[in-house]
């Protein structure tokens, strides 16, 4: 298993306060990126395509069939930072069920972790972009069941 979804949400911002200043943050973004796991390239199409993000970002999910409907993410990006982000998103929401997901603050995170204030415009609504693809894939598994 990738580090990027080995660790927790706790362990990532323990691990950003550590490093203090945003350059060494946005390496360290691209480290988890790097180490994600690589997502097929058959699975890359305009259907798991998140749209609002400037670089190109796929998104696909399976959902189990337990009641709690738990959803595992798989997600890259062709850019080195949008793919770190992409591991925050799947390192927040992926292996958790619907309603954790649908209940879980995200903005508090992305503020905890500083990404608010250091991403740009344009990257901030790619990250918005994957949250919402997200929402949507965990309200559909709550109402489709």
């Amino acid at each position: 298993m990738s580090l990027a979804l080995s660790m927790t949400l706790e362990d990532l911002i323990e691990e950003f306060d550590d490093l203090g200043d945003w350059e060494s943050k946005c390496e360290y973004l691209m480290d988890l990126g790097d180490d994600l796991p690589e997502m097929p390239l058959e699975s890359k199409n305009e259907e798991t395509r998140v749209h609002g993000c400037q670089s190109n970002v796929w998104m696909a999910a399976e959902i189990s069939d337990q009641p709690e409907r738990t959803i595992e993410l798989m997600a890259d990006s062709d850019a080195k930072i949008v793919k770190g982000l992409v591991a925050v998103v799947l390192l927040a929401y992926s292996g958790k069920p619907a309603r954790e997901i649908l209940d879980t603050n995200i903005e508090a995170i992305f503020t905890r972790l500083g990404l608010n204030k250091h991403l740009s415009m344009a990257r901030r609504n790619g990250l918005s972009g994957m949250v919402k693809r997200v929402r949507n894939i965990a309200l559909t598994a709550l109402v489709g069941h």
